[in-house]
Order: structure tokens, then sequence, then C-alpha cells
């Protein structure tokens, strides 16, 4: 009797921990499995960490995602942040007020991956980046956190997954979303057949302000005093310092990899978790540079065509994706998977499916060319088609729309964050290892190489690379 009470008193205990319950909609599956993974999490929070299970985490990056990732990592119990680095002198200075003076703070990363008291690395810096540090860590021995795209170009994705092998440690890519309680129930509503075949996702990313046009506050101390310059560009041809591209790295080629990398990444990434998708075989992106001429060379407005070939975790699909920054709707996000039987749309913190299911007749009357018949002759197409077609084969099957809305307090990011350190204590997978990261990367990088070149990008989705057209 004792075990048949417990789950019903462990999701008690879970409700009144969250202050919510979750918001299951008629017609959606009975399963518990998205509270259980948000129950886990808050009872792995109750346990007691012994001094043996601390980790000792450095930042290299202590930009906006770097500081982002840090306080999401420190809520996590037994981490702690020994070391930090950044290529501006007031991004450390800034680190010790926040974390105390005997923080070691130092611009060279290497001295980092040196400390042999340091456990894990979260690499926030610029994208080019990503993959030079990565790599080295991996070989130091350090589990790494890497922010996405995992890689600034294509042809390091390859490189990066075999150092992650090599090394035997560890390592997570950062993007969110994978880990989102609402992405988990889209993922059981697809499964489950609500939508029926899937045959197209659009996903929009629009922003309509200058922070979200990546035009970021600039410190007035900014100088080559102030900016390792030379460190940032090491390996680099030699670029004259420009505090833009600094501190608005993201506007940049060079640095950066635009909305594509940048935000095209998170929407590829929902949509793998959803569909178990190994990614699409053919890529063309169009776009334009169109309001924010502050230098940048990536375009402000862009458009991505993927074709996803049939496979057995998913029927064919075609995915668009959109990015406008600037947008007259004042920016949305929403990501839509569009089914013969209905749609899954997710959007905030939550998803509807709304199901159109066909009748099995094909319909007679009305728009139709039975009017323009003799009228003798409708009257017989009318007589066979009702003594073919039952009135229930006539009708539409109405279903209810389902909702789901995610518990108030839970946060993807913390749980994402949860699951790394997690897997570093265990060895257990992580939720977005190298192969996932860079799967949901590179089609990503080939909409920059398609908008460029003007061309279809035609991808080997197993193999993970660009196929010669």
């Amino acid at each position: 009797m004792q075990k048949k009470k417990q789950p019903s008193s462990r999701r008690k205990f879970l409700k009144e921990i969250t202050g919510t319950a979750l918001a299951l909609g008629a017609g959606s599956l009975a399963s518990l499995a998205a509270e259980e993974k948000i129950e886990e999490r808050i009872i792995q929070y109750q346990k007691h960490i012994s001094s043996n299970d601390k980790i000792n985490v450095a930042v290299i990056g202590m930009g906006i995602m770097g500081n982002n990732n840090v306080n999401t990592a420190l809520k996590v119990p037994g981490v702690q942040l020994v070391a930090a680095c950044d290529l501006y002198s007031g991004r450390l200075e800034r680190a010790k007020e926040l974390h105390g003076n005997d923080l070691f703070v130092t611009n060279d990363y290497r001295k980092i991956l040196d400390r042999k008291d340091i456990d894990a690395v979260i690499i926030a810096t610029s994208d080019q980046w990503h993959a030079r540090i990565t790599k080295e860590a991996l070989q130091k021995g350090k589990h790494v956190y890497c922010e996405k795209p995992m890689v600034h170009f294509i042809n390091e994705g390859l490189g990066v997954i075999a150092a992650q092998k090599v090394s035997n440690k560890i390592m997570q890519v950062g993007s969110q979303r994978v880990s989102s309680l609402v992405y988990a129930k889209a993922h059981e509503l697809y499964k489950s057949g609500e939508i029926g075949k899937l045959n197209m996702v659009n996903a929009i990313y629009d922003r309509q302000d200058a922070l979200g046009a990546w035009e970021y506050t600039m410190p007035p101390d900014a100088s080559p005093e102030t900016v390792d310059w030379d460190r940032y560009i090491a390996g680099m041809s030699k670029i004259p310092y420009d505090p833009k591209k600094f501190f608005w790295w993201r506007n940049y080629r060079e640095f950066g990899t635009g909305v594509a990398g940048d935000l095209f990444v998170h929407l590829l990434s929902g949509t793998h978790v959803i569909t178990d998708s190994k990614g699409p075989n053919a890529i063309f992106a169009s776009g334009q540079l169109c309001y924010w001429k502050d230098g940048r060379n990536v375009p402000d407005v862009m458009t991505g065509i993927m074709q996803y070939p049939e496979t057995p975790e998913h029927s064919p699909f075609q995915l668009t994706l959109q990015v406008n920054f600037v947008s007259g709707t004042g920016g949305s996000e929403m990501i839509q998977f569009v089914g013969d039987e209905g749609t899954i749309n997710i959007g905030g913190e939550g998803l509807t499916v709304h199901h159109s299911i066909m009748p099995k007749a094909p319909g007679i009357g009305g728009w139709d060319a039975l009017e323009t018949y003799p009228k003798a002759m409708q009257e017989t197409l009318v007589q066979q088609y009702n003594k073919k077609y039952s009135p229930e084969q006539q009708n539409r099957i109405i279903k209810p729309d389902i909702v789901y809305k995610q518990p108030k307090d839970f946060d993807e990011h913390l749980e994402h964050h949860t699951n790394f350190f997690d897997s570093v204590r265990t060895g257990k997978p992580v939720v977005e290892d190298a192969v996932f990261g860079f799967r949901a990367a590179a089609p990503c990088l080939a909409c920059n190489e398609s908008y460029f070149k003007k061309k279809i990008i035609y991808w080997d989705p197993e193999q993970m690379k660009v196929k010669e057209s």
C-alpha cells in the first residue's frame, strides 16, 4: 500500500515546491515524464553535497553569456567558481567585485587550462575561439561546457567531436532549449501521432531594438590598453583595433556567425529535439542588411529553407527559418510543427496542439465544379456520393486542443547546467553532446555559406559533411 501512495505524495511535494501543476489539456498523454524530470531536479537539490563532490569551475569569456552561465552554474550545489578569463580588463575587475578578490583572473586562457585544481571550464568567448579552446581544454583533461554554436566554421566540427572522444571527458553544448520541458512535451505529443505525419516546420526569432540587434553598451575606457586585441585576433590576419569588433563581435563574420549561427541554431536545436532528426540534406538562405548599418558585415534579415529527408525517425519535411532584427511585430519567437492532422505551436513558456483531420469523404458541392453540370447529373452525383460515404465519413473528426504550460519556477538554463554537472559527477551522457551540437550548428553555418555564395548547400546529416554539388 505504501508503494502505491508514494508517486502521489511525490507529485504533491513537487507541486508545493513549484507552486504549479502541469497544465495537461484534454487528449494529451497521461505520461508524467516531464513532471518526473523537474521532480528529479528539485529532489536532487535537497541532497547533501559532500566535499568530494565539489566541482571547481572556470569561465573563459566573461561577457553577457559568460556571466549568465556563471550565475546559473553557481545555483547547482557543489559548484564553485575559482577562475575567470577575459580580454577586457574591466570584466576581470567586475568578476572580482561579484565573486571575491580571491578569484584568479587572467587574460590568457592557457593559464586556466594549466591549473590542476580546475575540473571544468565554461567557454563563452566569441565564436571564432570555440573550437580552439574546446579542443585544448579537452586535451588538458577538463570537462567542457561550450556555448553555441559549437564551432565557427563547419570544417572544425569533426575535430571537436574527435577530441571529445579521445579525452573521455564530458562535453555539453549550450543550447538550453534542449533541456526545455515544453520541448520534451512537444516531442512526446509529436511521437504519439497527435498531428499525424509531419510535413513542415516554420520557425521565427524576430527582434526590434538595438540591444536585440547586438549593439551593446560600450565601456568608455575601451582601448588597446584595456583590451588585449592581439590575443583576440591570434591566428588571424592582422586586423586594426576596432572596439565594435570586440564588444559587438556577433555582427562580424570574422568573429561571430551572424543571425544564422547565433539564432537559427536555437530553432534547429529545438526541431531536432522534437523530431529526433539528424539534420537536413539541402540548405538555402536569403537575406539583406536593411536597417542596422553600423559597420556589420552580416544580414539583419535572413530566411533559411532546409529540406529534411525521410528517415526512420520522421517523414520528409520542409523547415523555414526566419530572423528579422527590425520586425514591425515588435519581436516574436515561435515555432510551428505542421502535420497532416494538426499543428503544434510553441511560444512563450508553453504549447498548443490544434487538430484538423480531413474526413474520409472528399466533399461535394460548395466551391466545386458540381454546379457547372446539368441539374439531373448533379442530383445523380449527390445520390452516388451519399450512398458511398456515410454521414460520419463526410464529417471532420473533432478533437479538442491540447494546451501545455511549463511550471512557473522551471528554468531550462538551470536544467541544462544541472545536467552537465550531473554528468561530470557520474559519467552519464549529457543531453547535448558534441555530435548533437554540431548537427544543430552545421546547417546554420551552411546558411551563411549559402547566403554569401548564393548557392544551395548539400549536407550529409549522417556523416556530418558538406556534399559537393
